[in-house]
């Protein structure tokens, strides 16, 4: 599907997306955000995807008795799972950014850490705009019908491998620069198309899906990006 037509843009959703990252862009344009300023945040990005993930599950198509006890069973085993997942990679961006420290030792601290340098309303910005796509793709598109607890609670991983790695790889050479503002925003224009183009494909997916009734329940035609609630 094409990033720029009229469908795409019809979309509340999308327009969410744009609006987030673009409060990101305005950031890093007149705000003085640097590189690693922004690597947090989208690290951050992650927990509020595990956040609506969690929200998402109970509602999950069930088509076993496997699926019916994750809807419930399965959760905590996501928030231990995931939650170890996401802080190594947490120390992993602590090491890259040089925001380790010896007051620096959790992912709270590194949110703690953000919001001094004021990234707060962008962190809000994208908890909204997460919110948007739950309510207008998953709720009120019925997406629920079409994915099962198993797929949701994989999703999110392969969201982080390649969106992250996507933006890991174009941060680095921009911090050794010393974050001028204009690579900056090239980085956070990378990452908005990147965004976009995981939205719309796995929500595309998931459409196809319903419309032909509720197949493939082993998951594997089910796209990297839909626990982002874009």
């Amino acid at each position: 599907m094409k990033l720029f037509s009229p469908e795409i843009w019809s979309e509340k959703s999308v327009w969410g997306l744009v609006a987030a990252n673009g409060y990101v862009l305005f950031g890093a344009l007149f705000l003085g955000w640097d590189a690693a300023a922004i690597v947090i945040l989208y690290w951050a990005e992650n927990v509020i995807i595990a956040a609506y993930t969690i929200l998402k599950i109970p509602f999950a198509h069930c088509s076993s008795n496997e699926d019916r006890f994750l809807r419930f069973g399965g959760i905590p085993f996501f928030v231990v799972h995931y939650g170890v997942f996401c802080m190594v990679h947490c120390f992993f961006i602590m090491a890259l950014t040089k925001w380790g420290s010896p007051m620096v030792g959790t992912p709270a601290d590194l949110v703690a850490i953000a919001l001094r340098k004021g990234l707060g309303w962008s962190l809000a910005a994208l908890i909204v705009s997460h919110g948007i796509s739950f309510v207008e793709n998953y709720i009120v598109g019925k997406e629920y019908l079409a994915v099962g607890p198993q797929q949701l609670m994989t999703a999110p991983y392969g969201r982080v491998v390649l969106l992250h790695v996507t933006i890991l790889m174009g941060a680095m050479p921009v911090m050794a620069l010393g974050s001028p503002a204009p690579l900056v925003a090239i980085l956070v224009a990378l990452k908005t198309v990147v965004d976009l183009w995981l939205h719309r494909r796995s929500h595309a997916k998931l459409r196809r899906k319903d419309n032909r009734g509720v197949s493939d329940e082993t998951g594997t035609d089910f796209d990297l990006h839909v626990s982002d609630e874009e």
